[in-house]
């Protein structure tokens, strides 16, 4: 995938990672606003490719009375705004057929949650809308695995395709990141390491997934390390009542301090 087929993105010369960055869910306007107002201006700052990420809706909640989102339509109406205020691209996440098609409309990249990247019809649904898909790594799947996932989209004639590591299963309640699926999976993707989602802690007995947001840094500094070609970061400026995730949120005052040693990193990284 050439970074530069997405729409708006800046900074695609810099030879900077890029990131996928925002709240979990979309919970209203002026919370998406605040967040992408201030991530616009440290990937300008530091020169990085920024996507603005946000759930128009959450599908795979662990209970029936977890929040799913403030409405479809206006969800990603908000989205649509967050590009338009700040000519920036999005991302969002599909859970159907029909949601590819609509949410086309309104964002730029269509991502693919991990539970359901083995599901041809949706995978092959938004490859046809022509938009650009982010295939989530299943936490059961291999990293060689994914090269078949990539392949369904790629024989839908659409080469605008990214793969995204978010940990694996260890255990019942617990993630792991390996680091040697990177190359692998760089080898015929464009490759993100979801940091946040990578330190989730599921199935908890509250049914409210935890986290653990204090090793945030360390993951990510890994992944610039073995060479991600982005990163993806959920973040808030109030994770401790974010309707979603907030368990494994990085806290919006701690992104630019992250930011500017992963890019440090990068910067030496470049010299090998």
């Amino acid at each position: 995938m050439n970074l530069i087929n997405i729409p708006q993105i800046k900074h695609a010369d810099s030879g900077n990672f890029f990131i996928l960055a925002g709240p979990c869910a979309i919970e209203g306007e002026e919370m998406a606003l605040r967040i992408a107002d201030h991530l616009v201006k440290i990937s300008d700052k530091y020169k990085i490719p920024f996507v603005f990420k946000g759930s128009f809706k959450k599908a795979n909640r662990s209970r029936i009375d977890s929040f799913t989102g403030i409405g479809d339509e206006k969800a990603l109406k908000i989205l649509r705004k967050v590009s338009e205020t700040f000519h920036v691209p999005t991302v969002t996440d599909i859970h159907t057929n029909e949601d590819a098609v609509k949410a086309a409309e309104y964002v730029d990249i269509l991502q693919i949650p991990a539970f359901l990247v083995r599901q041809t019809d949706l995978v092959v649904a938004a490859a046809e809308t022509g938009k650009t898909v982010n295939l989530k790594k299943g936490q059961f799947m291999s990293p060689e695995s994914m090269k078949h996932a990539t392949q369904k989209v790629l024989d839908c004639k659409n080469e605008n395709v990214m793969v995204t590591d978010r940990g694996s299963m260890f255990g019942y309640q617990d993630l792991i990141v390996d680091f040697r699926g990177i190359p692998t999976m760089k080898e015929f993707a464009t490759t993100v390491l979801d940091v946040t989602h990578s330190l989730q802690q599921p199935n908890q007995m509250s049914g409210v997934t935890g986290g653990r947001p204090d090793r945030i840094e360390t993951i990510a500094k890994a992944g610039i390390a073995v060479g991600v070609d982005g990163i993806f970061i959920e973040t808030h400026f109030d994770p401790a009542n974010a309707k979603s995730d907030g368990a494994n949120m990085l806290h919006l005052d701690y992104f630019e301090g992250l930011m500017h040693k992963l890019t440090q990193i990068r910067k030496t990284i470049n010299q090998f």
